[in-house]
């Protein structure tokens, strides 16, 4: 076995894939289908890991982004949601849990496609701002401010009266037009 296998411990890669694609897909035969084309793939490609770039999980989930992004061509854009952001609404009581449950599927759905990333590489595969900082290559300090804002943007969201459309807005600066 090589010094710096990022498989050396496959069960806690399979957890920690199986977890981010179920984040970002649902659970169920697809996430099991994506986690075992990525897990595939790094055990193709592992001598291709290097270390001095990021610790293991940053290399499994970048693969398993690529995965996920040749999955879901031609599919619509589907969210799952993880009890972690679910908590922070701090209700516990079962039914209200699958109404947030489906209320925040909602909202993220009304996110740019990077916020979503952001928060399914946060609470998904439970990787610390550092971690996705290695995996999105950014800095750690920008990772950090892009998830307070996807939270608050994810907040604002939910937060809406019913019917009230809150318009999406992107992580990018929006531009002003210039005048003719």
């Amino acid at each position: 076995m090589m010094r710096h296998d990022p498989l050396r411990f496959p069960e806690e890669a399979i957890r920690r894939v199986y977890a981010y694609v179920a984040y970002r897909i649902g659970s169920g035969p697809d996430a099991e289908d994506v986690t075992s084309e990525t897990i595939e793939r790094a055990l193709r490609y592992r001598k291709t890991y290097d270390h001095r770039r990021g610790p293991p999980a940053a290399w499994l989930i970048g693969i398993a982004t690529r995965v996920i992004a040749d999955h879901q061509r031609g599919r619509g854009n589907e969210v799952a949601v993880d009890d972690a952001l679910l908590d922070r609404a701090g209700d516990h009581d079962e039914g209200a849990r699958v109404d947030a449950r489906v209320d925040v599927q909602a909202a993220m759905l009304r996110l740019d496609e990077r916020s979503r990333d952001l928060l399914a590489l946060r609470f998904g595969a439970d990787l610390k701002a550092r971690q996705i900082a290695e995996v999105l290559e950014m800095k750690t300090n920008a990772v950090e401010v892009a998830l307070h804002r996807a939270l608050g943007r994810l907040q604002e969201i939910l937060e809406a009266p019913p019917g009230d459309e809150v318009e999406a807005r992107t992580s990018a600066p929006e531009s002003t037009p210039s005048a003719p």
